[in-house]
């Protein structure tokens, strides 16, 4: 098994990491893996050691949430499989974790891809659950090449301590954005709008309004109205604060060598600048043919302009709800 260089980009999710991840996807020495920390949750990282039947079922197992959201037809841009014409459905019993986002971007025949992987790593011996994912790195190198791993999940600096004690090895990087788009474009995404009522629940000292805590625990009920409900864009201005808050502090414990920090607004404004330094980080080479086509990809009139479309009373409150995390970043140097 080849210990390839590994990196993970964490951040607080509607980042910009999905367009990151697609100009990585352009490097001929990176393999760019897209939500697969992600796509496993909450069972990605056990800490007791597993044989490769056990790590093949975290891979294959359906996770219920995504399933519920597919039946009841509630769009989620990171869910690629269902617009792919493969065997598994929801009726049919679920889609698998690792086919649901992570597989289809490598390919437009996820279902044969799955097939190749589970007889090299359900027959594998019992190790930790890092060595399990080393040889999925190895086996997807070899078909896509790449001789450095990079990891992309959204929503992923709250795993930053758990990344760092399974993969001592690898490098971290932080992507940010400026909080009230950030925020703004959380406020539109289904799956955001639960993380939200989830933070919501966990802070609520009576139960939530219109026993939205029992669509929450009932697989059977219907999820849209959790989506539909209308709540203050403010509240997702305190949640990306309390997100990059205690993600910095995690980040904060991980040495400075290991550790980069890249704004989402630099990268649109002067690409070819922090894709070297992001390139150099990675441990690869900024080939100008790279830059070109990533610097392509980026588009610069993005920068700055969601939260702008907001009522100023509207723009203020969430100004004021992203303020610790703006704090924050600027006390930490991120840039």
């Amino acid at each position: 098994m080849t210990l390839r260089p590994l990196t993970f980009v964490v951040g607080t999710g509607r980042c910009g990491s999905t367009a990151l991840s697609r100009v990585l996807r352009l490097h001929p020495d990176l393999l760019s893996v897209s939500e697969l920390i992600a796509a496993l949750e909450p069972d990605a990282l056990p800490e007791a050691p597993l044989t490769g039947t056990e790590f093949w079922r975290i891979l294959a197992t359906p996770r219920s949430f995504a399933n519920r959201v597919i039946r009841d037809g509630i769009p989620l841009p990171e869910y690629r499989y269902p617009h792919v014409k493969g065997r598994f459905s929801v009726a049919g019993g679920g889609i698998p974790a690792l086919c649901m986002m992570t597989l289809p971007h490598f390919t437009d025949d996820p279902d044969a891809l799955f097939d190749a992987l589970e007889p090299e790593l359900s027959r594998r011996p019992a190790a930790p659950v890092a060595d399990h994912y080393r040889a999925l790195f190895d086996l997807l190198g070899e078909r896509f090449g790449g001789r450095a791993i990079v990891e992309r999940s959204g929503y992923s600096l709250r795993s930053v301590p758990r990344l760092r004690e399974v993969f001592p090895e690898a490098r971290f990087v932080h992507l940010h954005r400026d909080g009230a788009d950030c925020a703004l474009s959380m406020s539109r995404h289904p799956g955001f709008r639960l993380i939200q009522l989830m933070a919501e629940r966990a802070e609520a000292t009576e139960d939530l309004p219109a026993g939205l805590d029992a669509l929450l625990s009932d697989d059977d009920a219907d999820l849209r109205p959790l989506y539909e409900r209308t709540v203050p864009v403010a509240e997702f201005g305190r949640l990306w604060s309390h997100t990059i808050v205690e993600g910095l502090a995690h980040l904060s414990q991980l040495p400075a060598a290991i550790r980069m920090s890249l704004s989402y607004e630099s990268l649109l404004d002067a690409p070819e600048r922090e894709l070297t330094r992001l390139a150099h980080h990675l441990g690869v080479k900024p080939l100008p043919e790279w830059l070109a086509a990533g610097s392509a990809l980026l588009d610069g009139d993005r920068r700055g302009t969601a939260a702008a479309t907001l009522s100023p009373t509207e723009l203020a409150a969430l100004r004021e709800s992203c303020a610790p995390g703006a704090r924050a970043l600027s006390l930490a140097g991120a840039g």
